[in-house]
């Protein structure tokens, strides 16, 4: 594991700080439950984390290592539930939810997909349960091109043995100590070169000085920013944090969103979290608790291959503008933190940081990482699916939901772009919002809105 997922495995004791993501697709008919199961046991050949499960190295000196499970078998995977009658869709929403919700059994591989039938109108549903140890949203949809298909009578796969990863010596005693103590060292090692790498060119260098020392200011500035967050949420309203679980999911238009971006002098994502920040707004509003600003969590990728597996991104923290502010003015603001944001140099520190973290006792990165969380309202996130129909195992994808992990905040706003439409989920707990129909209706008038005002 990198040192950010070691720290997410960590921290996932508390079950306000999991971060296992689900996804809920809606399909036209139930697939092949067997067609799938040898999609994916192909799939677990490819992508090796999904066929591991996780070891912890000694006393916590090195970050876990992943490990074939010798009793890895695809049917404990991928199973087939049925919803009792009447099968809505409100039932369908609340097995995903509490589905992604229920802990994994952390002695096995971290992932589980079933195909959920009964529906009253014949259609299925296929949630998709994932810790996010082994990938990042952009990672996963990458995972699902191995199983999905663009036609639906897509040609059948031949399955042999998954073949085992290269087994890892098995180290015990003093042995064991001293090589988690290197494995330590060569993680936590990387920000001290860095340093006396920076330090060695000013001497050889010393005009540099000036434009160097402001380059480490910036970067402390931003570590300050990002990590030492000390105030409260700003919320008044979402002031509760419960494990009770609610998902709401609307659609809008593909065209208006894009069209909306390029008449605006922006991207998706800023027509995106305009609307989130302007319907969270409205929502306080709507119970009689105005408020300016709330913070907002934000994954910024860094992704630059084409890999499955591993995780790709730093989280970020923004303060947005929620008061009564026309929409176009509202999208400017946006448009100007986020790219602020994605420029913040702490996104190059994250990782040996987490390094650092993860040699303190786990109770005490457990608090740290309650009381930063407890400085964020909520959090958005925004996936590019494919434009065309895509099918899995003989079914038509329809549409697919998001239940982004909430880490502690009251929800989670993600949107994935599929065949014309954006698929908003937002996953919520329950409690902390209080209303969530309220806030699905506040997140469509606000895109209304912002269609409206580009137009």
């Amino acid at each position: 594991m990198s040192d950010v997922e070691a720290m997410m495995w960590l921290v996932d004791t508390d079950p306000h700080l999991s971060s296992t993501f689900g996804s809920l697709t809606i399909l036209d008919l139930v697939p092949d439950l067997e067609r799938l199961r040898r999609r994916m046991q192909l799939t677990a050949a490819r992508v090796p984390r999904l066929r591991q499960r996780v070891v912890p190295v000694f006393g916590r000196l090195a970050t876990p290592r992943w490990e074939d499970d010798a009793d890895f078998s695809i049917e404990r995977h991928v199973v087939r539930r049925t919803l009792p009658a009447p099968g809505d869709l409100r039932q369908l929403y609340d097995f995903a939810t509490d589905l992604v919700q229920s802990p994994f059994d952390r002695d096995r591989p971290l992932w589980e997909f079933v195909i959920v039938d009964g529906l009253a109108d014949g259609r299925s549903a296929l949630v998709q349960k994932m810790h996010h140890t082994i990938t990042d949203g952009e990672g996963g949809i990458r995972i699902s091109e191995q199983f999905i298909d663009v036609v639906r009578d897509a040609p059948d796969v031949v399955v042999a043995e998954v073949p085992a990863s290269p087994p890892e010596p098995e180290l015990e005693g003093v042995e064991a100590v001293r090589d988690a103590l290197a494995s330590s060292w060569r993680r936590n090692s990387g920000l001290a070169t860095r340093v006396a790498s920076n330090a060695e060119d000013l001497v050889r260098h010393p005009t540099k000085l000036g434009s160097a020392g402001l380059d480490m200011v910036e970067t402390v500035r931003s570590v300050v920013r990002q990590v030492t967050v000390v105030d409260h949420a700003h919320s008044p309203v979402w002031t509760r944090r419960t494990m009770a679980r609610r998902l709401e999911t609307l659609d809008v238009p593909f065209d208006d969103v894009r069209d909306t971006a390029k008449a605006l002098g922006g991207s998706i994502n800023d027509v995106f979290v305009t609307a989130v920040a302007a319907a969270a707004g409205a929502f306080h509003d709507a119970v009689g608790l105005p408020v300016d600003t709330l913070r907002m969590a934000m994954p910024v990728s860094t992704r630059t291959d084409a890999t499955a597996g591993g995780n790709s991104f730093v989280p970020t923290r923004v303060l947005l503008p929620t008061s009564d502010l026309d929409p176009v003015t509202r999208f400017e603001d946006v448009h100007e933190i986020l790219h602020k944001t994605k420029a913040e140099r702490v996104i190059t520190v994250v990782e040996p940081m987490a390094g650092l973290a993860n040699l303190l006792p786990t109770s005490v990165v457990v608090r740290a990482a309650r009381r930063q969380v407890q400085t964020v309202d909520f959090t958005t996130s925004n996936v590019r699916a494919a434009p065309f129909e895509l099918f899995v195992s003989g079914a038509r994808l329809e549409a697919t939901y998001a239940l982004g992990p909430l880490g502690g905040t009251a929800f989670n706003a993600t949107m994935m772009s599929y065949c014309g439409q954006m698929n908003i989920g937002l996953h919520m707990d329950a409690d902390a919002v209080g209303d969530p129909q309220l806030l699905r209706a506040c997140v469509l008038e606000a895109f209304a809105e912002l269609f409206a005002a580009a137009r």
